[in-house]
C-alpha cells in the first residue's frame, strides 16, 4: 500500500491506517489477541522501515468518526470491513483500484451493473472517475520513474531504420 500511494498517487509520505481484525480492535485482548500478537508487531515493523502506518483501529467507528480523513490509505483486514463503508460514503463516484500490478487497473465502485444494463438508469459518475483515476495513476507512475531513474545510466542509442 505504501509503495502504491507513493508511486501511483504521488504522495511523498503517505499515512496509512490499519484496521483491527476483531470487534473493537480486540478490546485490549478481551475479544481476540490478533491485534496484539500479529497486527501491532507488523505495524511496528512497517514503522521501523519508515512507513507511516498506525493502528490497529476499531473498524466499527473508524469511518463514521471522521478518522479516515486523517489518512491517505486505509488497510482493511477483509473485503466488507473496508468496502462497505467506502461504498456508503462514495457510491457513484468511488473507484476500485488494484495496486501492485504492472498495468493500471481501475473499475467503477458499483461493479458490472448487469442488473440495470440497457435500462437507461445507470449513473456514469463512477466510470468517469475510474477513467480519470487511471489517467492520473499513469501520470504519477511516469513521474515517479523519471524521478527515481539513475541519471548516470547510459542508454544505448535507438536503432535507425529506413536506411540501407
Amino acid at each position: 500500500m505504501h509503495d502504491s500511494l507513493l508511486k501511483d498517487f504521488g504522495l511523498p509520505s503517505p499515512r496509512i491506517a490499519v484496521l483491527g481484525l476483531n470487534p473493537h480492535a480486540g478490546d485490549n485482548g478481551m475479544m481476540g489477541d490478533e491485534e496484539k500478537r500479529i497486527l501491532a508487531p507488523a505495524i511496528q515493523q512497517a514503522q521501523d522501515q519508515g512507513i507511516q502506518a498506525m493502528g490497529p483501529y476499531a473498524a466499527d467507528g473508524f469511518f463514521g468518526s471522521g478518522a479516515a480523513a486523517k489518512f491517505d490509505g486505509v488497510l482493511a483486514m477483509y473485503h466488507d470491513q473496508g468496502l462497505a463503508p467506502f461504498k456508503a460514503l462514495s457510491f457513484s463516484r468511488g473507484v476500485n483500484f488494484t495496486a501492485g500490478l504492472p498495468v493500471v487497473r481501475t473499475s467503477p465502485d458499483h461493479g458490472t451493473g448487469f442488473d440495470i444494463a440497457g435500462k437507461g438508469v445507470a449513473n456514469g459518475g463512477s466510470m468517469l472517475e475510474a477513467i480519470r483515476l487511471a489517467c492520473d495513476v499513469r501520470t504519477h507512475r511516469l513521474a515517479y520513474r523519471k524521478m527515481a531513474a539513475n541519471p548516470l545510466e547510459i542508454k544505448p542509442p535507438k536503432p535507425e531504420y529506413g536506411g540501407r
